[in-house]
């Protein structure tokens, strides 16, 4: 029977998800009369199998997006409850976004870094609220070990979305050091994920270049004194010259806020847009 074996290939074929066009060709004039008219009908039912699998793969890709669009709104809402929060997610987010592309990330390592910063301290909605209203008072011992609890609660907020990949660890391991003085799980060196050491950098350098309850915003040229400074003991030392020279080269992120502002290019302290009032630098 002409055709019968092309036509057995071509089925295997699309039941192994390949959906080519090779089908089509067994139903012109020159095959049997049964093989073409096989091949129309698996030819059309590949067609509406291809139209559902689309169908499914916008819908989960929109719900996708709905379910980061609202993770996002529930790590901005920490302005809500911290004026000092207020742009620092959307900023690290920006900033991690720029130094994966500039170190050569893949797009979509680029996009999961750049998310990760945003949700990166989305744990700290579980804060007590004397972390958030008392400015004035001491951290002591018992508030530290709660600010410590945030990558991991965040980690733990997150987990069930799994599409989210990397990212979740990306927010587990901000605070890790490369020598191992970092939390929750002191990791050392290579035990921290690449995105994790992104967000580090970032992080530090927009709690440097926005006034706290405890500093007020420092210049250009003194926050990267300070990640050159960390860099080795605590900050990937690669990562952070490309990233002190993006900055150079680029610019600060603004987020355009109601409360929200940062340095402008000369370093000139603006008003407050970061998030909480931590005690040493080795935990910013």
């Amino acid at each position: 029977m002409d055709g019968l074996t092309e036509l057995l290939a071509c089925i295997q074929d699309i039941s192994g998800g390949n959906y080519s066009n090779d089908i089509m060709e067994l139903t012109k004039d020159g095959y049997d009369p049964y093989v073409r008219e096989i091949a129309e009908s698996v030819g059309l039912m590949m067609v509406k199998i291809e139209g559902r699998e689309f169908a499914l793969e916008q819908a989960y890709d929109d719900l996708k997006s709905n379910i980061v669009n609202t993770v996002k709104a529930t790590a901005r809402g920490l302005s809500l409850r911290d004026k000092y929060t207020r742009g620092h997610g959307e900023r690290v987010g920006r900033y991690a976004h720029r130094l994966a592309l500039s170190a050569g990330f893949s797009e979509e390592d680029v996009w999961t870094v750049g998310l990760a910063g945003i949700l990166h301290d989305i744990g700290k909605i579980g804060f007590s609220d004397k972390l958030f209203f008392n400015e004035d008072v001491r951290v002591d011992d018992e508030m530290l070990a709660e600010i410590r609890q945030h990558p991991e609660s965040g980690f733990r907020m997150l987990r069930g979305l799994k599409f989210l990949g990397p990212a979740l660890d990306y927010v587990r391991s901000h605070h890790e050091r490369l020598d191992g003085t970092g939390y929750p799980n002191a990791l050392k060196g290579d035990e921290i994920p690449m995105g994790a050491r992104i967000l580090s950098i970032v992080d530090v350098f927009d709690a440097l270049t926005t006034t706290r309850s405890y500093q007020e915003a420092k210049s250009l040229d003194k926050a990267f004194g300070i990640l050159r400074k960390l860099a080795g003991p605590s900050l990937d030392p690669e990562l952070v010259e490309i990233f002190i020279k993006e900055i150079e080269e680029n610019g600060l992120e603004v987020v355009e806020e109601e409360f929200s502002t940062c340095t402008d290019k000369e370093g000139l302290s603006k008003p407050a847009c970061s998030y909480l009032p931590d005690p040493k630098s080795s935990d910013l």
